[in-house]
């Protein structure tokens, strides 16, 4: 790592990918969406398909997706699996960047509107 006049370091080129690869799956609306969901607290597969509004099988892929990216967890409870997110941190990340976003002080502000046009 490299010293930086702010005290901070350059993290190394493997975390920088597995950082960019994790923001990855999040720049799916429907995963952030379950992402945002499952921040509410945990979950099975057929209550967050109903809450986001997709179908079983696709919420299903999207949450192995999260999963073996390590952002969610699951346990089998009878015949349910329930996802959760175990990371505090990964929580504050979701909540903070939508409520930034969707926030009073952002409305008419046209953020949303800049990062649509930047490709993210």
């Amino acid at each position: 790592m490299t010293d930086r006049a702010g005290g901070l370091e350059d993290p190394p080129a493997e975390v920088l990918a597995a950082a960019a690869a994790a923001f990855g799956l999040l720049a799916s609306t429907a995963r952030l969406h379950l992402m945002w969901a499952l921040s509410q607290g945990e979950s099975d597969v057929t209550h967050l398909a109903d809450r986001v509004g997709g179908a079983l099988p696709a919420v299903s892929q999207h949450l192995t997706k999260l999963k073996l990216a390590g952002l969610v967890g699951s346990r089998r409870e009878g015949r349910r699996q329930v996802y959760y997110i175990d990371d505090p941190d990964v929580v504050t990340l979701v909540r903070v960047m939508v409520t930034h976003l969707t926030g009073p002080s952002r409305s008419g502000s046209g953020l949303t509107h800049r990062l649509r046009g930047t490709g993210a």
